[in-house]
């Protein structure tokens, strides 16, 4: 296991399509606001269109697009496949196999060329990735405070506190929680946040609206205004 640098965090979720990448970019706005030099790590990503005989896809692309440091796409995710589906088993299909050893490899590399290195999850907290492995092994093995980007929706409260209790199995830090609003409709949303400050072990690092810009880099801009990372610093 690797020793934690201070501006590094693994981002996870309480559900899949929660926020995890406009949080993990705010972040790396936020970051390079304070003068840190950063780049951003999807390793695993399902879900990619070939262009012009390229693999994209949307979340490792808005991540390099918010990062201060270019970094080698091989780097930033190791494991990108074109079906958007479960990542153990579109691995299978692919003819993928996802090694914890080499994602950790590709971070190391990366924290060599910036100060703030921050990794994305996928899905929630316990995906899996291959018959022996999924994302808590992968965030264990990398051994990062985690940053758990909290769904504001019916339900969330349950999800998040079960996602901190796998963290803390873990022998993972929760550093921090961020609300997302998934739900503009959401009954008692105060109310439930209220829940969620008095009950989770980390502090709330801020709270994000609906926000329905047109690119993405806009979204992250405006996502990273409402992150208050004085919580994280050393």
């Amino acid at each position: 296991m690797t020793s934690p640098r201070p501006h590094d965090f693994f981002v996870t979720g309480t559900d899949t399509e929660i926020g995890k990448t406009l949080v993990s970019s705010a972040l790396l706005l936020a970051l390079a606001q304070q003068g840190f030099t950063t780049i951003g790590m999807k390793p695993v990503a399902a879900g990619a269109e070939l262009i012009d005989g390229v693999l994209h896809n949307e979340d490792v692309d808005a991540l390099m697009a918010a990062a201060s440091v270019g970094a080698a796409p091989e780097l930033v995710s190791p494991y990108l496949m074109q079906t958007p589906a479960a990542p153990h088993i579109v691995a299978e299909l692919e003819h993928v196999t996802i090694s914890g050893a080499h994602i950790l490899s590709c971070y190391q590399a990366l924290t060599e060329q910036a100060e703030a290195v921050i990794v994305e999850g996928v899905g929630g907290f316990c995906v899996p990735l291959n018959a022996d492995m999924d994302t808590a092994d992968m965030a264990q093995d990398l051994a990062l405070p985690v940053i758990l980007v909290v769904g504001m929706r019916l339900g969330c409260i349950s999800h998040a506190l079960l996602s901190a209790e796998a963290i803390a199995a873990r022998g993972l830090k929760l550093a921090g929680w961020v609300a997302n609003t998934v739900d503009e409709n959401m009954l008692y949303p105060d109310e439930n946040l209220a829940a969620l400050k008095a009950r989770l072990p980390a502090p709330l690092l801020g709270r994000i609206p609906r926000i329905n810009e047109l690119t993405q880099t806009r979204r992250a801009q405006a996502a990273a205004a409402c992150l208050n990372l004085n919580f994280l610093m050393p």
